[in-house]
């Protein structure tokens, strides 16, 4: 497929629905081979079907990026598999409602493991090949709540605002060896993220918010990605 990122290789995490899908949608039609992640192997094989499809070229990688090795191995099978890693986009993510009180520390635990650690370990895993070929693009995807507290969903804005730190410093720790760090903050965005919350009177006001007029499109996002990836190198 041609395109302005023909040649180029990139691993989408949380690729099943949502952000996570369109950008791989979006980089596959730029020219890029994907590689594709997610727990529902299903969902990704039928979007590899899609991308092939259209002329791109993918690949899917069931797991698990809240473990280690699930999102390790990610990283390097797209290494193995198509040569090299030169896009990094880690859309991975879910949401709960609920403080510190009210809501039990298994369900902070898995939301952090998520949004915060899934994405650390993808971006760990990445560093050495992308430094290794000379350098690279890394996208996390976040969320307004990443910048002003929501404390109705706790653990949510507390992976998001880790996120945050985490991406900035890991931007000033590879700057210099040409990987690009960046992360996206979208607000409202009319995706299945409110599936996963336990509370009915939440989950329903979360597919409100994300469903209402003028939310944003998994696609807008998408759009953002690409013209990240496509800046000049010296653009950071």
């Amino acid at each position: 497929m041609s395109g302005s990122l023909a040649g180029k290789v990139a691993l989408v995490t949380g690729a099943s629905s949502g952000i996570g899908e369109a950008a791989a949608l979006a980089l596959a039609k730029a020219g890029a081979a994907v590689a594709v992640s997610a727990r529902r192997k299903d969902r990704l094989d039928d979007l590899v079907r899609r991308i092939e499809a259209q002329g791109g070229k993918a690949i899917a990688l069931p797991g698990d990026v809240a473990l280690e090795g699930d999102a390790s191995k990610a990283v390097e099978d797209t290494v193995s598999r198509l040569g090299r890693i030169d896009i990094l986009v880690n859309s991975a993510g879910v949401i709960q409602a609920g403080g510190v009180e009210s809501l039990p520390l298994d369900e902070w635990r898995r939301v952090i493991d998520i949004n915060l650690m899934g994405t650390l370990y993808c971006c760990k895993a990445a560093i050495g090949p992308m430094k290794a070929q000379g350098g690279g693009d890394i996208v996390n995807i976040s969320s307004t709540a990443g910048r002003r507290a929501a404390g109705i969903f706790g653990p949510y804005t507390t992976s998001k605002f880790g996120l945050t730190g985490m991406t900035e410093g890991l931007r000033q720790e590879v700057g210099g060896a040409g990987i690009r760090v960046c992360i996206i903050e979208p607000g409202a965005t009319s995706t299945e993220v409110a599936g996963g919350i336990s509370d009915p009177t939440m989950r329903a006001a979360m597919e409100q918010h994300v469903g209402k007029e003028g939310a944003m499109a998994p696609d807008d996002v998408a759009d953002a990605i690409i013209f990240v990836v496509s800046l000049p190198a010296r653009a950071n």
